[in-house]
């Protein structure tokens, strides 16, 4: 059984860790917040590292789940970074989103030191960390791939190979875009109906009948409804990733009218204090502006 390493222990790479821990692997763990590291280790058997770079010495597969690209650089090419410590024939996996162009890069500079590479987003949110039932879509060489499947078993129930290089980075922020797009959708939908005089719960009811049925929906109506905005998936992480979808259109040409619109919105939530919410709190900003509030009826 290889060794394993995973780096950043957030909201979703915590739990990450620990499910790899707990399904019987050694997992050398590592984070910018020390403490969660030291208590990782403590709780579950696992060993502290106070460096990326001492991570990679001690592990065969890597796993990086941090917040944006310029994290991910440094974390595995930055001083003291997993580049400094790991040995050939290593495999990293990163779980993080960034930028696909960005991924490419950073996977060269691994394989000029006979390091694989893989991009391997997930999606599932907090929830689906803590239960290991999280989605990956995973580019990169088929042999590296195979090498790790078995590993995300603890992990995932849902695993997508979807090419080369990228590829993950390219399916992931696809999925985002929609789902995004959706959020924005049914904010304004929502608004917009309580605002004349439709009761939240008869319009949600309407929805989940009709072809606007969405999972998205249905699933964070009700924290919507009440009031519930603790985060499982931040306002300023999805904005983050729709900044990649838009620097990826660009790239290729493809114009993202409507993700645009929705990055404004974003923004706007950021702006108005509710960038460590949940997403779904971005309809603040559209009911502060109508007057109204979309709630469960009294």
């Amino acid at each position: 059984m290889p060794k394993l390493g995973f780096l950043g222990l957030g909201l979703m790479g915590y739990p990450m860790a620990r499910n790899l821990l707990r399904a019987g692997h050694e997992v050398a763990v590592w984070s910018h917040t020390a403490a969660k590291a030291q208590e990782l280790a403590a709780a579950e058997k696992g060993k502290f590292c106070a460096a990326p770079k001492e991570v990679a010495e001690n592990a065969d597969v890597l796993f990086v789940c941090v917040g944006d690209t310029e994290m991910v650089k440094n974390v595995i090419l930055g001083a003291g970074g997993i580049v400094e410590g790991i040995r050939a024939g290593s495999v990293v996996v990163d779980c993080s989103t960034i930028a696909v162009s960005e991924s490419r890069r950073i996977g060269q500079a691994l394989q000029a030191k006979g390091v694989e590479f893989l991009d391997a987003p997930v999606t599932g949110s907090t929830p689906g960390a803590e239960s290991g039932n999280l989605t990956f879509m995973i580019g990169g060489d088929p042999a590296a791939f195979q090498r790790i499947r078995p590993l995300l078993d603890a992990l995932g129930k849902k695993i997508y190979f979807c090419g080369a290089a990228g590829m993950g980075l390219q399916a992931k922020l696809t999925q985002n875009l929609i789902l995004s797009n959706l959020l924005m959708a049914f904010n304004e939908g929502m608004v917009l109906a309580t605002k004349g005089g439709v009761d939240p719960e008869l319009m949600l009811e309407i929805l989940d009948s009709s072809a606007a049925r969405s999972g998205l929906i249905s699933y964070k109506a009700p924290f919507v409804l009440g009031r519930n905005f603790a985060t499982n998936f931040s306002v300023k992480w999805m904005e983050k990733d729709i900044g990649l979808m838009l620097e990826s259109g660009q790239e290729l040409g493809v114009p993202l009218l409507l993700t645009g619109l929705t990055r404004q919105l974003f923004q706007t939530a950021i702006a108005a204090g509710h960038g460590e919410e949940d997403m779904c709190s971005t309809i603040k900003v559209l009911e502060s502006s109508s007057g109204v509030e979309v709630v469960f009826q009294k």
